[in-house]
């Protein structure tokens, strides 16, 4: 199965907060989730969150590889470890950390405004604004100067 991206929970709740998860599929990309990170997305859902694992994106066992879990919760250190065993160039992630670790391996990294940018050049959303102020109001935390930077390069 070709992957074009393994993504992480935080991108995942951040598109659901925004409106705009099930868009995704839109842009085309083959995206997968490790078994570790569609665990906290169903602990999340028992526990009453709003946002669902989206069933129309595979889940992938991953073999368990402990070189970046003394860093990173199991979801990213998961993501990196998914994405070098199966050769995938991309993950998304948002954290910092994590972002940090995978720039560190050589992986490429976008994340959920990186994705909300692709829908917007891609014509799948007009704006960005909505979803951007869905997400701030339900809490999603970006920090300001991201933001900022977000919709200058969004125009």
């Amino acid at each position: 199965m070709p992957v074009d991206l393994v993504c992480n929970t935080g991108p995942i709740l951040a598109l659901g907060k925004m409106g705009v998860l099930e868009h995704l599929p839109r842009l085309g990309l083959d995206i997968v989730l490790p078994r570790a990170v569609a665990k906290e997305l169903d602990e999340g859902a028992a526990a009453g969150f709003p946002v669902v694992r989206p069933s129309w994106i595979p889940v992938v066992e991953h073999p368990h590889n402990p070189a970046f879990e003394s860093s990173l919760d199991p979801g990213e250190a998961a993501v990196l470890d998914l994405a070098l065993t199966l050769g995938v160039r991309q993950v998304c992630i948002d954290e910092w950390r994590g972002r940090r670790a995978a720039h560190a391996v050589g992986l490429q990294v976008v994340g959920s405004l990186g994705l909300l940018g692709r829908m917007l050049r891609s014509g799948i959303v007009e704006s960005i604004d909505a979803p951007l102020e869905n997400a701030l109001r339900a809490g999603v935390r970006y920090h300001p100067d991201l933001v900022e930077r977000f919709r200058e390069a969004m125009g």
